[in-house]
């Protein structure tokens, strides 16, 4: 059943990422709709703490409203004890220095193997605590965490430096070492898959952490943590707080003694942080920020496949992505048949229960989002955007949202200008390939962009002009461990995965040695 499901889901192009053998029914167990809590604490110096405030929040399910546990709440005070913690285990002589490159690997790669061990459990927990479709978090988001975790388990010994041949009797050359204590604040969207994102290229090239997760979506990093401990990494090295972000965040990113902070958010939240680093010690940062994608259809492209690729990169993940292709712009040719079959693909969308494997939609996050997607709904309304199916309130109870497509709309709008974080498509019209490369790239934002086109010309000029991170030709939302992402403009700063990650956790240290000449 769940192999028929997933074959007629849009999918297809994020599942092939994620695999590399064909996907079978087996590989999905059935979910655990009531899993256990284990862990709802601070964790730090490879222990439990409650706050020192002594104060919780509650973790709620999205799809009932309903309060699942009561999680720790992290702020400035329990960030403090986290840094100390932190420093302790990186001092040089401590056991995490002196560990062997090679060794870090290993318990990267023995993580990866708790993970897979504990798969069910954590794509259960991940689909009670986000309300994404457990057949998602099963076999794409945990299939992807481990990729993610091995691959960088292989960097733990490849990153070094060069010899310098520089003039003179003196040997040089450089030293990649790790930057020290990494904050690291990740969101609620792929809790599991950005916390991956973050430990990975830290761990691999020998810093310590100290993490923030979304106080939406605490639980399954508060599980891993209890893996990074059962894999033997020594104290200190991962220290995971959920807390909320103008407390524990903003902590973290003034921090005095935290040497780097890589957030994953809006851009209005990495504004603050960007601020924050410059006015307490200039730490180095990375941020990985929102985005209003431009998704560009021309007439000779293959119809059925842009349409399919369109709807999965508005609507994947509830269109809770940052990269979601928001803006799709299709030529004018084509313009009325494309927008007919994205209604029909649109209102045969199933949405419901998370943990059904029928399922392709889940709630939105919080009360918070699904309000603010509401307002945007309302908003494209107002501004004379055409409504052509859903707009409205999916269920009696939760955040679930129809899926909603509205056309006719102009670049003015609302809602084709901000980042709506929703399953709502906004389709609009073009003529010419310079008219729609100006316009796609008409925005503050540059994360991401794709060209569907059998012309080859036309791909290469577009992936060319198109200001953004990521192109993707014919394609959606393919991800892998090895490719960077990151964006341009006010989508970021820095690249996350593949190599070039590593970058952002080294410093590069020069060292210049006078080499004595014998006397003839």
């Amino acid at each position: 059943m769940i192999r028929s499901v997933i074959r007629r889901l849009p999918q297809v192009v994020w599942l092939r990422a994620a695999f590399t053998r064909p996907f079978s029914a087996a590989a999905v167990p059935a979910p655990n709709t009531e899993p256990e809590i284990h862990f709802n604490k601070i964790f730090i110096n490879n222990e439990w703490h409650d706050a020192v405030s002594k104060k919780t929040f509650p973790s709620i399910n999205p799809a009932t409203g309903e309060v699942i546990c009561q999680v720790a709440e992290g702020d400035k005070a329990d960030v403090d004890k986290a840094v100390i913690a932190a420093q302790e285990a990186f001092k040089f002589g401590s056991p995490w220095r002196r560990m062997n490159a090679s060794d870090r690997g290993v318990l990267i790669n023995r993580l990866a193997d708790l993970i897979e061990r504990d798969r069910a459990y954590l794509a259960s927990l991940e689909t009670l605590d986000n309300g994404k479709p457990y057949t998602m978090s099963y076999a794409v988001d945990l299939e992807l965490v481990v990729k993610c975790l091995r691959y960088y388990a292989g960097w733990a010994d490849k990153t070094h430096g060069k010899t310098i041949p520089i003039d003179g009797d003196y040997f040089s050359y450089t030293r990649h070492e790790p930057v020290g204590v990494c904050g690291q604040v990740i969101p609620w969207n792929f809790p599991l898959l950005m916390q991956a994102w973050k430990l990975g290229p830290a761990l691999a090239t020998g810093n310590v952490v100290v993490m923030k997760v979304a106080e939406q979506t605490p639980l399954t990093a508060l599980y891993v943590a209890s893996l990074i401990k059962e894999a033997g990494f020594p104290p200190g090295v991962v220290n995971i707080i959920p807390g909320y972000g103008p407390t524990a965040g903003a902590a973290i990113s003034s921090h005095m003694d935290v040497d780097k902070v890589a957030f994953t958010g809006s851009t209005e939240v990495g504004h603050i942080i960007q601020k924050a680093s410059g006015t307490s010690n200039l730490k180095k940062v990375t941020l990985e920020l929102g985005g209003k994608s431009p998704n560009i259809i021309f007439s000779d492209a293959d119809m059925s496949t842009a349409v399919e690729q369109a709807h999965f990169a508005l609507f994947f993940n509830q269109g809770q992505c940052c990269c979601a292709g928001s803006r799709t712009f299709v030529e004018e040719s084509i313009y009325n048949e494309f927008v007919e079959r994205s209604i029909e693909r649109a209102k045969s969308r199933v949405v419901g229960n998370p943990f059904d494997p029928n399922t392709e939609q889940g709630p939105q996050i919080d009360e918070e989002q699904f309000q603010k997607i509401l307002n945007y709904i309302s908003s494209g309304k107002r501004e004379g955007a055409k409504l052509l199916c859903g707009g409205g309130v999916a269920a009696d109870r939760g955040y679930f949202i129809q899926p909603t497509v509205f056309g006719d709309v102009h670049d003015n709008m609302v809602i084709a200008k901000e980042e709506i974080f929703g399953p709502v498509m906004q389709i609009m019209k073009f003529k010419t390939i310079e008219e729609v490369l100006e316009r796609a790239n008409n925005t503050k934002y540059g994360l991401a962009a794709a060209v569907f086109t059998r012309d080859i010309d036309k791909a290469n000029y577009m992936s060319q002009g198109l200001r953004a991170g990521t192109v993707w030709v014919n394609c959606y939302d393919v991800f892998g461990a090895q490719s960077p992402f990151g964006g341009y403009k006010a989508s970021g700063v820095g690249r996350e995965l593949g190599e070039y990650s590593l970058e952002e956790y080294t410093e590069v240290k020069t060292v210049t040695i006078k080499v004595p000449q014998k006397n003839s």
